[in-house]
C-alpha cells in the first residue's frame, strides 16, 4: 500500500519546516495569518482567534508575526500562552473563538516549527480549507517582501519583515487554568491511589500544565509521582526524551522501581507509557486497554475501533479474540477522526500515541489519553503489563529514507518492483506499507512479517530502490 501527498504547504498536521526558513519564514508566517483571518471574516466581521505555543526558542516570533497580521486582517487575538496543542483546541470551542493556531512541531526537534489550524468547533480545519488557504498564502507571500516596507504596499506589511520589531504577546494563564480544570472533570473519579509514577514531559508544552495538574490529582499525597524534563530551555524539547523516545522513560522505571511510566511529546497531543518491567507500551496497546475497557462497559459503538496502516498484525489479533474489529485509516490523526465519524467510533488512534476518545475531546491529547488509562487500572486493579500480556507484536522494521522530493511513488518501477516481490513472499504473514511523512522529507518504510530476516531483507530492498531514485 503506498500513500502519496503534492500539497504545497501543509502536510498531514499543519505547515511544518525549519523555522525561519521556507516555508516557516517570517513573510509566509505573516501571509498565513492574513489568510486565516480574511478566511474567517467570510462568515464573521470581526474573529476571535486563540494562540497557542510551545517551547522552542522560536515559537514566540512566530505567534508574534501571526497575531500582527491576524491582527492587521481584522481579527481579535488572544494568547494562552504555552500550552498542549488539544488544549487550543479545547479551548476554542468552549470560549467562542472562531479558530485556535497552534505554533508548535511536535515530536520534531527544537529547530523545526510549525503552525497547526483548529476550527471553531475544536477540529483540525479540513484538507479542502488548508488547501484553499494555501493559494492565498502563496500570493500574499509572493507579493509582500520585507522591501516593501515604506513602500505604497507596506499597509500589507507594515513591520517591514522583522519579527524582533513587534511587541510580546501577553498570555492569559487563565486559559492554562481552564484545561488544567477540563482533564480533572473528564476523570471526575480518578484515585491514583499508591501509585508510583514517572512523567517525562519532553521539555514541551506538558512542562506547564503537568505539575498543577498532577499535585491535584495526587491531593491526597498517597501516590509518589515523578515529573521530569520540566525544564525547557528552548532547544531541549524532544531531546533524548518524551513520546519520540519512549526507551527513556522507560529505563527511569526501572531506575526508580516504579509502577508505570507516562511519557509525551512535544505539544504533548501524544502518550506513550512503560510498564513495570521497562516495557514499552505504544498507542496499539493503547487501544487495546481501552478497546477492551469501553467494550466491558457497553461503550463501545458497533464493537469497532479505528487505526492506522501502521498499527501493528499483533493489535487486530488481540482485538479479533475480544470480539472487536479493527479498520485501518492512513497515518495521521485527522484521518483516523474522518473514519471514526463515518463509523460512529468511539475510539480510534495510531501506534504513535494520538488516541482519540470523540466522547472526551474533539483531537488527540497525551494527558487526557493518560488519565484515561491511570482510571481504567485504578478500576480493574490490575497492572498494565497484566492487561496486555496477550498483544503478540508481530516483528516490524521502519526505515526512514531523506527524499529531496515526494514523487508518487507507483510512477517509479523499481520501488514497485521491489514491492511486489515483498509482498507475494509474503503473502496472508505479513504487511508492506509505504508512505511519504506528512511533515517530514521523508519516505517511510514500514514492514512486518513472522520471519524476521525476510522482513529485514525486502525493507532495505525497498529502502535502496528509493533511495537510488529520491535520494536527498
Amino acid at each position: 500500500m503506498t500513500v502519496n501527498g503534492s500539497r504545497k504547504l501543509f502536510g498531514t498536521d499543519g505547515i511544518r519546516a525549519v523555522a525561519g526558513e521556507s516555508p516557516l519564514d517570517p513573510t509566509t508566517i505573516y501571509a498565513t495569518g492574513l489568510a486565516l483571518a480574511h478566511s474567517l471574516r467570510k462568515n464573521t466581521a470581526q474573529p476571535r482567534v486563540l494562540l497557542g505555543r510551545d517551547t522552542r526558542e522560536s515559537s514566540p516570533w512566530i505567534a508574534a508575526t501571526l497575531a500582527a497580521a491576524l491582527c492587521e486582517a481584522g481579527a481579535q487575538v488572544e494568547s494562552a500562552g504555552i500550552v498542549p496543542t488539544p488544549a487550543v483546541a479545547f479551548l476554542a470551542r468552549t470560549h467562542g473563538f472562531h479558530a485556535g493556531v497552534v505554533v508548535s512541531a511536535s515530536h520534531n526537534p527544537w529547530q523545526d516549527n510549525g503552525i497547526k489550524l483548529f476550527g471553531g468547533d475544536g477540529f483540525k480545519l479540513p484538507d479542502a480549507v488548508e488547501l484553499a488557504m494555501e493559494d492565498e498564502i502563496l500570493h500574499h507571500a509572493a507579493q509582500i517582501q520585507p522591501s516593501d516596507a515604506g513602500s505604497s504596499r507596506a499597509g500589507l506589511h507594515p513591520w517591514g519583515g522583522d519579527p524582533a520589531s513587534l511587541p510580546a504577546i501577553q498570555d492569559n494563564h487563565a486559559l492554562q487554568a481552564d484545561y488544567i480544570q477540563f482533564l480533572i472533570d473528564s476523570i471526575p473519579d480518578l484515585s491514583l491511589g499508591n501509585l508510583k509514577i514517572v512523567v517525562d514531559c519532553a521539555n514541551g508544552a506538558a512542562a506547564a500544565i503537568a505539575p498543577e495538574l498532577f499535585r491535584r490529582l495526587n491531593a491526597s499525597g498517597r501516590a509518589a509521582i515523578t515529573l521530569l524534563n520540566i525544564a525547557p530551555d528552548g532547544r531541549n524539547i524532544n531531546a533524548g526524551c518524551g513520546a519520540l523516545h519512549p526507551g527513556y522513560v522507560a529505563k527511569e522505571v526501572l531506575a526508580r522501581n516504579v509502577n508505570l511510566g507516562l511519557t509525551f511529546d512535544g505539544d504533548a497531543d501524544r502518550c506513550m507509557m512503560a510498564d513495570a518491567n521497562g516495557n514499552v507500551v505504544n498507542g496499539d496497546a493503547i487501544l487495546l486497554l481501552a478497546g477492551r475497557d469501553l467494550k466491558t462497559r457497553g461503550l463501545l459503538s458497533g464493537d469497532l475501533i479505528v487505526a492506522t496502516t501502521m498499527s501493528n498484525m499483533g493489535l487486530e489479533a488481540a482485538l479479533k479474540r475480544s470480539g472487536i474489529r479493527m479498520l485501518r485509516a492512513p497515518v495521521g490523526d485527522r484521518y483516523v477522526l474522518e473514519e471514526m465519524q463515518k463509523n460512529n467510533a468511539a475510539l480510534g488512534g495510531e501506534q504513535s500515541g494520538h488516541i482519540l476518545f470523540p466522547h472526551l475531546a474533539t483531537t488527540g491529547d497525551g494527558m487526557l489519553t493518560a488519565l484515561v488509562i491511570l482510571d481504567l487500572l485504578a478500576r480493574s486493579g490490575k497492572s498494565i503489563e497484566e492487561l496486555t500480556v496477550d498483544l503478540k507484536v508481530f516483528p516490524q522494521v521502519i526505515v526512514n529514507v531523506k527524499v529531496r522530493e515526494k514523487k508518487p511513488l507507483n510512477s517509479i518501477a523499481t520501488v514497485q518492483a521491489a514491492i511486489r516481490a515483498a509482498e507475494e513472499e509474503l503473502k496472508d504473514t505479513g504487511r508492506v506499507v509505504i508512505r511519504y511523512s506528512g511533515t517530514e522529507p521523508l519516505a517511510r518504510v514500514m514492514i512486518e512479517a513472522e520471519d524476521e530476516a525476510a522482513m529485514q531483507r525486502h525493507a532495505e530492498a525497498i529502502a535502496s530502490a528509493i533511495r537510488a531514485e529520491l535520494s536527498a
